[in-house]
């Protein structure tokens, strides 16, 4: 598998290869096998799960209306009707749903476990040095990632559901949702907030390799922050109160790497002044 024999071995491009190769096996039969237990877990994953943004009851919606209640405007979250229904209109839809679900909670659950093959895969072209200064590399990354989904979960997922499941263009048109397109906001909202929690392991790597200094984290905080409201803004429903919510911990991510950032940054100076 490419291993090195001795310390002072080079792997040859091949070699890399072939590690890389078996590294990826590994994480794939992870996430397989992951998948595996949700595809029996069906019952769990739908009705609890999945389709449990879409229901009124959803505890979300009733943080979300005391929010809004107490900022003085109406975001339409107290209101204990969702005027649509989830449906599948093709022959495998139902079964086709099903397995690309399991593979993506396969791919959350064992998430820590493909870093860890991520991880294995880069640390011998660390110094021991490295190694050391980011031993709880997977733990943060893992965290983060969990921290994003369930933000996704419970945060994203509900204010798109509400808006979108509630908005008419006409009393005469009844929101009737295929099953795909239900899912695939569920599964964008919880992977796209996945990652973008991980952006300060994204510094952190970025700086590393000089790519960022945090003098450039700063001379663009007012870039980003206009970015973040952007995207706030195009994920959440058009009301000031969700583009908030949805703003506030990206900010807090932001401010965090810039902090990460200073601090690889002055030891990588330190490094090379020794």
């Amino acid at each position: 598998m490419g291993k090195l024999k001795s310390p002072n071995d080079e792997m040859s491009f091949l070699d890399h290869l072939e590690d890389l190769r078996w590294h990826l096996i590994r994480a794939t039969l992870a996430v397989v096998i992951a998948a595996s237990i949700a595809f029996l877990a069906k019952g769990f994953i739908f009705d609890v799960l999945l389709f449990g943004p879409s229901h009124s009851d959803f505890w979300t919606y009733d943080i979300l209306c005391r929010i809004t209640n107490w900022v003085g405007v109406d975001g339409g979250f107290c209101n204990n009707e969702m005027p649509f229904r989830i449906q599948s209109r093709t022959m495998g839809g139902q079964f086709s749903a099903h397995i690309w679900v399991a593979l993506t909670a396969g791919f959350v659950i064992a998430f820590p476990y493909v870093i860890y093959e991520f991880w294995k895969f880069v640390a011998p072209a660390m110094q021991e040095k490295e190694k050391r200064n980011a031993k709880g590399f997977i733990f943060i990354s893992s965290f983060l990632f969990f921290l994003g989904v369930l933000f996704g979960y419970y945060v994203i997922t509900p204010l798109s559901i509400n808006f979108l499941g509630k908005y008419q263009v006409s009393k005469e048109v009844f929101n009737d949702f295929d099953l795909s397109s239900y899912i695939s906001l569920v599964r964008a909202s919880v992977l796209a907030c996945g990652i973008i929690f991980e952006l300060p392991i994204i510094i952190f790597f970025l700086t590393k390799v000089g790519v960022l200094t945090p003098t450039i984290l700063r001379t663009y905080r007012k870039f980003a922050l206009i970015g973040v409201l952007i995207l706030s803004a195009i994920i959440t429903p058009p009301d000031i109160v969700s583009q908030i919510i949805v703003a506030i911990p990206v900010l807090i991510l932001y401010e965090v790497s810039i902090i990460i950032s200073s601090i690889i940054y002055k030891k990588e100076e330190k490094n090379l002044s020794v």
